[in-house]
């Protein structure tokens, strides 16, 4: 350990470039340069143990600091310095100046140490013959340069020694802070060299330290030791005042206290989890090494290689290959108990099971076979047929044609539904429906993000994936009744995937791939048009399918509904027969409505009826060998046989012809009036309900449209003693009320021309008030095509007269009188034509609809065509409107 000496007034200088070399650290240099061999050898070598010399940090030229003095020698040479493998706390390089850098300004620092050779060694470099020394240096104490100047090849200066004297040094020990000063350094002191031990598992050699050298010095050796920036070291160097030193010491020896405790920290944690995956890795090697010997090889590896065999056989595009090899190479890295290792396969599994380039094989197209299938499927509906026929015939002479975007739109129950699954099969595709109703999270059309816990494709994926080819039919039922809030809107989402031009690239977030739904043929449906969007109604071609006549239901019943409610019911035309004729009166008595669901219904509680019949019976026949008359294959065998037979067990493979050759009864059930009444009740409709209501003057019979088709809508208007106030009932809407205020404005403008007044001036609701309802009193009702119900009306409460019972109307009318055409007018023919109406007034402007009414339904109608109000009236009434002549209108 460094002990006090004595400087003298001059030392030699050797330069330490961007080192400092601090009391009691030791360190090892080679010399090389001419001048730090001239050094060595004149100033330690021939002196042996009494040389001394100076260490003088130098700063690289790049740098700026303060300096005593720029001074340029020739012949400067570089020193290399080594680390002591043998010393602990002598852990730093030693640099001198280089030849090349004789032009360069050299910066001195003004304070250095004073330093002795603790070994020599003289070397000599073969070829060249050269001469080296490695010298082990000990920093002794601090000096101050006073004046620099050079010596042949090297420098010396005047140096002044910065070491207090013993007397100083007592005084100051005395100084409460600095005793304050040294019990925190040792408190460090004695804690970092408790971390080290531990960590380098060494003995308590280094505690000797604390307990032999004096606690200045001890600041030095330990700040030596560590590995601290060049402007940190010569903060050190600076440091005269011992308090300081003492202060900067233990600030850095805490710092490097820190440092140590943070790298444990991460290096448990690293071997911890090494030690775990190591642990798990043995494990695991073990489980295949059992699986083996049992033959069970069907681990999570072969399960990955097999995930990846089927990714590589699924024809994915070459960008979507790409990112499912980097997800791949994840998967691959991760243990099967971590957290994301689901989640990773089960979206790996989705890519490897959708149908990127698997699409169904197509027939040839042959339109007439495809019409024929239609035609045996669906009875009517024409105009969607022939648009898939176009549709057909397009994809015959351009096969890559895009599938168009089909919304069908008509009342519950005309076969909507069952027709998209009929333009698959007529298209030799695979069907896949998707129902939207009540969907309101954009997340069912778009999917969720993989960051969500739970997180699952959208619908639309999910369908592909079950069908597995990329070209299906898919429907999207109920697209009118998709809602939004807080978490999005999904008819907006809906905007990508009907839309030709973006489809092709459509961004599930789950998937986060682009995937091409340009092949699906897309067919919607709805009740209505209003809650859908314009934007996504401007994607679709709108096909509507106004409802059914009765005689098309007959023919539906007959051809369709009939036999399937038999198969349902395990029934055949043994058992039950439906005649026409009653057909007939379940349409006309029991079922208003534009489908045929009830329809269906009707019909399958008369295959109950009959199943119950069927059942009961059953029971009473005789099973012993003398039933013969059963003619059943397996009796007659047992029979032939001579064995006994008390039960024939039928087999689940028979069609329902031979369960009736088993169970056949006497006669079938053939239904008549009386059958309809007993199963179904009495009748819920009658024809003469329009002639009853409109018998007494003030009711009118009007044509609405309702999301389940058109409807009669009756108007009674009624007068009683008041103040000429108009009272409106029967939950109506704001434009049908201003409709009803319209309404009595034109009657009572028009009521001297109308003979509804003797003179002008008169107010017809003078001492009076006037009541309008609109039954059904529970349904909401709204709309303007109630405007001349409403005229008719009242002209009708004014007059007296009553409205002629088989007549129905509809329209718009303006204060001016005119009539404005409405819509929904083949869905209101069709529901006059249903409930026995007779003559039907329309606007003028609604004649272009007739052409879509079938032709049987306008032979039983008589349209009346109406421009103005008084062309209502005058078909309205019976024997016309006699008061028109005196009109002045």
């Amino acid at each position: 350990m460094a002990q006090s000496v004595e400087l003298p007034s001059r030392l030699a200088i050797l330069p330490f470039r961007n080192k400092v070399l601090l009391p009691g650290a030791i360190i090892r240099i080679r010399c090389t340069s001419p001048s730090s061999v001239k050094l060595v050898e004149q100033e330690l070598w021939q002196r042996e143990e009494k040389g001394l010399i100076g260490i003088l940090p130098v700063r690289d030229t790049a740098e700026t600091t303060t300096a005593i003095g720029p001074v340029v020698s020739q012949g400067v040479g570089s020193d290399s310095g080594e680390r002591s493998s043998r010393v602990h706390v002598g852990a730093s390089d030693s640099h001198s100046l280089d030849a090349k850098n004789q032009q360069e300004n050299i910066h001195w620092h003004n304070r250095g140490v004073a330093a002795r050779a603790l070994h020599l060694s003289r070397g000599v470099e073969k070829p060249s013959g050269r001469v080296t020394y490695i010298v082990i240096l000990e920093g002794l104490c601090r000096f101050s340069v006073q004046e620099l100047s050079t010596r042949g090849t090297y420098y010396t200066a005047r140096i002044s020694p910065l070491e207090m004297t013993k007397a100083e040094m007592e005084q100051v020990e005395q100084d409460p802070d600095f005793m304050t000063l040294s019990r925190q350094f040792k408190a460090a002191a004695t804690e970092l060299i408790s971390v080290l031990e531990q960590k380098q598992k060494t003995g308590g050699k280094t505690k000797v330290l604390l307990e032999t050298v004096p606690v200045h010095k001890l600041a030095d050796i330990f700040v030596a030791s560590f590995e601290i920036s060049f402007e940190e070291q010569l903060s050190m160097l600076d440091s005269v005042d011992l308090k300081v030193r003492l202060s900067k010491a233990t600030e850095l020896v805490d710092s490097h206290l820190q440092s140590i405790r943070v790298a444990e920290k991460i290096t448990q944690k690293v071997e911890g989890q090494l030690s775990k995956s190591q642990k798990e890795y043995l494990l695991r090697q073990q489980m295949r090494a059992i699986k083996e010997e049992l033959g069970d090889n069907d681990d999570d590896e072969d399960d990955v290689a097999a995930l990846e065999r089927k990714m590589q056989s699924a024809g994915l595009p070459s960008n979507i290959w790409k990112h499912a090899q980097r997800e791949l190479r994840m998967l691959k890295k991760m243990q099967p108990l971590q957290p994301g290792y689901n989640s990773s396969r089960v979206y790996l599994e989705l890519l490897a099971d959708l149908p990127w380039q698997k699409a169904s094989e197509e027939h040839e197209l042959d339109l007439k076979a495809a019409k024929q299938h239609l035609d045996s499927d669906h009875y009517g509906l024409v105009k969607v047929k022939q648009r898939i026929i176009e549709y057909l015939a397009v994809r015959k002479l351009k096969p890559d044609a895009r599938g168009p975007v089909l919304c069908f739109v008509g009342p519950p129950g005309v076969g909507k539904t069952s027709l998209a699954s009929s333009i698959a099969a007529a298209l030799g595709r695979k069907f896949v429906r998707i129902s939207l109703g009540g969907v309101k999270d954009e997340a069912d059309i778009r999917g969720h993000r993989r960051t969500y816990i739970g997180s699952m494709p959208g619908r639309l994926i999910e369908g592909l994936k079950r069908v597995a080819v990329c070209n299906p039919v898919m429907l999207l039922d109920e697209i009118d009744k998709t809602g939004s809030d807080v978490r999005g809107d999904p008819a907006s989402a809906l905007l990508e995937v009907l839309d030709p031009e973006q489809n092709k690239t459509f961004n599930d977030h789950y998937l986060n791939v682009p995937f091409d739904l340009s092949k699906v043929v897309f067919v919607a449906t709805a009740n209505r048009l209003q809650p859908v969007p314009p934007p996504l109604l401007d994607r679709m071609e709108v096909i509507e399918l106004p409802g059914y006549t009765p005689e098309e239901k007959l023919k539906i019943a007959m051809r369709h509904l009939i036999p399937r409610v038999l198969e349902q019911h395990g029934l055949s035309s043994d058992f039950l027969q439906i005649p026409e004729a009653m057909v007939k009166l379940v349409i006309q008595r029991y079922t208003r409505e534009a489908g045929v669901r009830n329809l269906e219904r009707n019909l399958a509680a008369l295959a109950r009826a009959a199943a119950v019949r069927v059942a009961e019976q059953e029971q009473t026949v005789p099973l012993s060998k003398d039933v013969h008359q059963l003619a059943s294959p397996l009796l007659e065998n047992r029979l032939a046989e001579g064995g006994e037979v008390e039960m024939e067990i039928i087999p689940m493979a028979v069609n329902n012809h031979e369960i009736s050759n088993e169970f056949r009864i006497a006669s079938p059930l053939v239904v008549d009036e009386a059958i309809l009444e007993k199963v179904l009740g009495p009748p819920r409709f009658d024809d003469r309900e329009a002639a009853e209501r409109v018998s007494t003057p003030g009711v009118s019979v009007g044509l609405v449209w309702t999301a389940f088709g058109g409807e009669v809508q009756f108007v009674e208007a009624t007068a009683m003693v008041g103040k000429g106030e108009m009272h409106l009932t029967g939950q109506l809407g704001d434009v049908i009320k201003e409709s009803a205020q319209i309404a009595l404005t034109w009657v009572k403008t028009r009521a001297m021309d109308l003979k509804l007044a003797a003179s002008e001036g008169i107010n017809l609701l003078e001492g009076r008030d006037i009541h309008i309802h609109f039954p059904a009193g529970a349904v909401p009702k709204d709309g303007p095509s109630a405007g001349v119900t409403l005229v008719t009306a009242l002209v009708s409460l004014f007059s007296q007269k009553r409205v002629r019972a088989d007549t129905a109307m509809t329209g718009e009318m303006t204060l001016r009188g005119l009539v404005l055409p409405v819509g929904g007018a083949k869905d209101k023919i069709l529901a006059a034509h249903r409930c026995g109406i007779k003559r039907v007034i329309l606007p003028e402007r609604n004649l272009k609809d007739l052409v879509e009414v079938p032709a049987t339904v306008l032979g039983n109608l008589e349209i009346l065509l109406a421009k103005r109000m008084e062309d209502v009236l005058e078909h309205a009434f019976e024997g016309g409107c006699p008061w028109r002549q005196h009109s002045k209108l």
